[in-house]
């Protein structure tokens, strides 16, 4: 087995500013950490480390060396909920997925067989992490432990050969070894600086002396017991929340946050294999109850366009009333998703939406009911042959002969000369039952114009060329 681990030095900080509004004249950011009287520097962006800050400073000093940045709090379930949110984006490229501090390991030996061989693979993930805003460190070894000390210590290093683990390993510092930091200060003290000289100590002295915990760790990194962890399984259900420090009074400030969260949605979806037909935006008011905006879509969709389309121009026909705290996005009902075919040579104009897009465009504009599925009915009259369906999953009546794609409400006289049939008849013949009787021949008509019509005559007449006709609907 092979393993990429990829470690995420910036989760926290990466957390936050993949968040926040785009701004030029936004201040540093700073994030912090530990009890109020002894706050310290947890990570700082680029100004702020331009500023002098640097993790691991008092707050105090940090106030010390420049004026004005942001300081936030380090919120560790935030953090948590988005290292979950790239497993379910790593389940996408492999089915064993590993969650470790900071970091995730996948295996990706099978996966080369799908996404081609390491370099190329390896861009890959690279360029998906890149475009979420994760800065990160990538390294492939044969087990999660050996890459994640790998990449630790050479962004980009690639070992593929069992047999040479070992060895590689024991040119490491020790301190990739990501033992407890107890122990480094005692392996210190014993002038053991590197993995090497570890290994080469005697494994009765060191069950003895620091328990059974550091050989399990040691085999684990070396590939010689079974990996104990348990793999990552992509929940049933999305649930992300954006809070703001501020209070949001208009709708056009929501945007980013609602791309940013529709984005987070299909690299869930994706992951998983999935798509969403119905998910729900809450807006959080201070001391109200939420506005809670249901997005319904007429078949299941991941596209992250997409997704935010709808549910911005649903965002749009609502009133808001009171300022905006936080945002959440929740998504109960994950259907299949069947991605749409696409023609090889794509000839549609650069601007113009898949069709799917366009009928959600329209419903969110204009409203659910403006947009509706007809579907057939056993009722062979053609007044009463389609209805509106209501996606409740009622079977479909199958139909062998045309239908025009515009029915009249009434049957009008046709007359018109040189009409020529193409089809027929069609005999309908039904509606005793609710006084609704007819009796009709219907034919498929050309026009001298090139129209088809859909006109009949009463059962067992034939009219002539010129008169008799009565038109019911035109073909497109």
């Amino acid at each position: 087995m092979l393993w990429a681990c990829i470690v995420l030095p910036h989760l926290a900080l990466d957390t936050l500013l993949r968040r926040r509004l785009p701004d030029a004249e936004a201040p540093p950011l700073v994030l912090i950490d530990g009890p109020l009287q002894t706050r310290h520097v947890l990570d700082a962006d680029e100004a702020a480390r331009a500023g002098g800050i640097a993790p691991g400073q008092p707050l105090t000093t940090a106030h010390a060396l420049l004026a004005r940045f942001d300081a936030v709090a380090h919120d560790v379930a935030l953090t948590a909920r988005q290292h979950d949110l790239l497993a379910a984006w790593a389940y996408r490229y492999s089915a064993e997925v590993l969650r470790l501090p900071g970091a995730l390991a996948l295996e990706v030996q099978r996966s080369q067989r799908l996404f081609g061989h390491w370099p190329g693979f390896e861009k890959k993930l690279r360029d998906d992490l890149a475009a979420m805003g994760f800065r990160h460190r990538l390294a492939l070894a044969p087990t999660p432990l050996a890459a994640r000390a790998l990449a630790d210590a050479a962004d980009g290093a690639a070992l593929t050969e069992p047999g040479q683990l070992r060895a590689q390993l024991a040119k490491l510092p020790l301190v990739h070894a990501q033992l407890p930091d107890d122990l480094h200060e005692a392996f210190a003290r014993m002038g053991v600086h590197r993995l090497g000289a570890l290994l080469a100590l005697p494994r009765a002295g060191l069950r003895r002396r620091f328990g059974a915990a550091l050989l399990e760790h040691l085999d684990d990194l070396l590939g010689e017991r079974p990996i104990p962890r348990p793999r990552y399984l992509p929940p049933d259900r999305f649930d992300a929340r954006i809070a703001f420090n501020f209070d949001v009074e208009n709708l056009a400030a929501l945007a980013f946050p609602l791309r940013r969260l529709t984005g987070d949605l299909a690299t869930f979806l994706a992951g998983r294999d999935g798509g969403v037909q119905r998910f729900v935006l809450s807006l959080g008011h201070r001391g109200q109850a939420p506005t809670r905006v249901v997005i319904g879509l007429l078949q299941p969709e991941r596209e992250a366009g997409a997704l935010f389309e709808s549910a911005r121009s649903r965002l749009e026909r609502i009133v808001l009333a009171r300022p905006v705290e936080w945002l959440r996005l929740r998504a109960d009902e994950l259907p299949p998703f069947v991605p749409g075919g696409r023609d090889l040579f794509d000839l549609r104009p650069e601007h113009a939406l898949p069709l799917a897009q366009l009928q959600e465009r329209l419903r969110a504009r204009l409203g659910d009911d403006a947009v509706y599925r007809l579907e057939a009915t056993p009722d062979p009259r053609p007044e009463h042959a389609q209805r509106i369906a209501d996606d409740a999953g009622r079977a479909a009546v199958p139909t062998t002969l045309p239908r025009p794609t515009w029915l009249l409400p009434q049957p009008v006289p046709l007359r018109t000369h040189g009409l020529r049939v193409l089809a027929g008849p069609e005999r309908i013949e039904s509606g005793w039952w609710d006084g609704g009787d007819l009796r009709r021949d219907y034919y498929v008509l050309e026009t001298a114009e090139g129209q088809r019509a859909w006109a009949f005559c009463p059962a067992g007449e034939r009219p002539d060329a010129l008169a008799g006709w009565m038109l019911h609907g035109w073909f497109a």
